[in-house]
């Protein structure tokens, strides 16, 4: 079962291949995405690795997690499914 992680606090310099890269000394990655904004196509500072072994996700969020990049220090964790509430879905509708 592949792990989806969460990478935060990236340089705007920083591209899918260098994530990728980062993360591929610690094994498998299926996919390396940066988040970008949708009308200027700038990075967001954050985006999602998906690797393909519990074990060696483990062991890159261990390794990565604080480590200084491109002079940001990175944010590394497991992803957590988007909720229903955090969406801006919270309000109550009625039909």
């Amino acid at each position: 079962m592949s792990v989806n992680i969460y990478v935060g606090n990236l340089s705007y310099d920083m591209t899918e291949g260098k994530l990728g890269e980062l993360f591929a000394v610690h094994g498998s990655v299926t996919s390396a995405k940066i988040i970008t904004d949708q009308y200027s196509g700038r990075s967001k500072g954050f985006g999602f690795i998906e690797m393909k072994d519990a074990k060696e996700a483990d062991n890159a969020i261990k390794d990565l997690n604080g480590k200084n990049i491109l002079n940001r220090e990175m944010k590394v964790n497991i992803a957590k499914p988007k909720s229903f509430e955090s969406r801006g879905n919270d309000r109550k509708r009625s039909y």
